[in-house]
């Protein structure tokens, strides 16, 4: 098997996280290994290249042709359906900033490649991803006009549009509490609360919280409903769990094996001023469900806690140092596909293709290996075949 030295070695700066970009020799060598196109005597990749040979993230013998179209032209900036070197290298560049995850979102949905994203770029997206046929956001809702405009020409900027995915996510479960809820009551039913944070919020759900997602709600509830401030409160305490550890902390004075009570954490939590009782109640009874104690410790809040994506991957990032072999190629794609979850991925088609859906966060940690005593000789090994197993 040929070795290819896509992440060549000092790849990532000792300390801080910031990435440096690759050797232009090593980057030139992957490209033409897998550009099967040629034309005026320039290499290209063609879409089937880059997502289907290169990253291996769609099935040769069935994918949907907008899936393959979509994932390849964030990289196609020019979007003549090819991918020169220099857009390769541009976006092996943009991965290399720390907002990486939402530069490639924003190309994601600017497929003209214009710099903006408009409302009908946003729709036309939107409409081939599962989560859209599941659940399907109002598009005429004051929040899409908040941002696009009554008439909805308003073109949106890379900035404005980064804020705009973050507000989406909130808005688009609120919605779907709005349909689940046909009566109006303010009270959904658990199996729906459950339906509705893993189609939309599975990026805040551990495992473990998902396994116990209705017994939680029916502790917290006292039944078989949810009602709406439990569910904005649920939402808001996953959302803010390094404040939670900061709070337990406080408690403890820094000590991480002591054993605190809900009261305790009450009165720091109310002295920080910014988490509410219910959400302190929701907590403990997470924590409750899964270990039946009544007080929580340090490792308690990590069964709970949801994957941070930028901390996650800058940190992985930051600790290697060399890949060698297309085995080893994990990195690039944990990037790639973590964006596409991030961006409300999940990219599967319109028809109903399996193959992308759900491109989940890669949670196997890989056991680092040392192959001798020089700088940059930390790896990861077998990462391509993990990611593999988990979409």
């Amino acid at each position: 098997m040929d070795r290819l030295n896509f992440f060549p070695r000092a790849f990532c700066q000792e300390g801080g996280g910031f990435l440096r970009r690759a050797n232009p020799a090593h980057l030139q060598d992957v490209f033409n290994k897998y550009a099967s196109f040629e034309k005026n005597g320039e290499r290209y990749m063609t879409p089937e290249d880059f997502v289907i040979k290169y990253l291996n993230l769609l099935d040769e013998k069935k994918y949907h042709p907008d899936t393959l179209r979509l994932l390849a032209a964030i990289v196609d900036t020019s979007k003549d359906g090819l991918i020169s070197y220099p857009e390769f290298q541009a976006f092996e560049g943009l991965l290399c900033f720390p907002d990486a995850l939402y530069k490639t979102a924003f190309q994601l949905f600017d497929t003209n490649g214009n710099g903006m994203v408009s409302f009908q770029e946003f729709v036309e997206v939107m409409k081939k991803t599962d989560l859209q046929r599941k659940i399907p956001f109002n598009m005429d809702s004051p929040f899409i006009q908040l941002y696009f405009g009554k008439d909805k020409k308003r073109l949106v900027s890379y900035n404005e549009f980064s804020q705009f995915l973050h507000d989406f996510h909130e808005e688009y479960a609120i919605e779907g509490f709005r349909r689940a809820d046909k009566e109006g009551t303010g009270f959904i039913s658990i199996l729906d609360f459950q339906e509705i944070m893993i189609s939309i919020k599975s990026h805040l759900l551990t495992k473990q919280v998902q396994t116990h997602l209705i017994e939680a709600a029916r502790e917290s509830q006292g039944g078989s409903r949810v009602s709406f401030p439990y569910f904005i409160a649920f939402n808001a305490l996953l959302n803010n769990m390094e404040l939670v550890k900061r709070i337990y902390l406080n408690v403890t004075n820094g000590h991480r094996t002591q054993e605190v009570s809900k009261e305790e954490f009450m009165h720091s939590a109310q002295a920080m001023s910014q988490m509410t009782p219910l959400e302190v109640d929701i907590l403990f009874n997470l924590c409750d469900v899964l270990h039946q104690t009544g007080r929580i410790v340090y490792n308690d809040l990590y069964a709970i806690a949801p994957e941070q994506y930028f901390k996650q991957i800058t940190n992985r990032l930051a600790e290697i140092h060399a890949v060698s072999s297309p085995e080893d190629r994990g990195v690039f794609i944990q990037i790639l596909e973590s964006t596409y979850r991030f961006a409300l991925g999940s990219i599967a088609g319109a028809v109903g293709a399996t193959a992308v859906y759900p491109i989940d966060l890669v949670k196997t940690r890989m056991q680092n290996q040392r192959t001798g005593s020089f700088i940059g000789e930390l790896m990861y090994r077998n990462s391509f075949d993990c990611f593999k197993k988990v979409i």
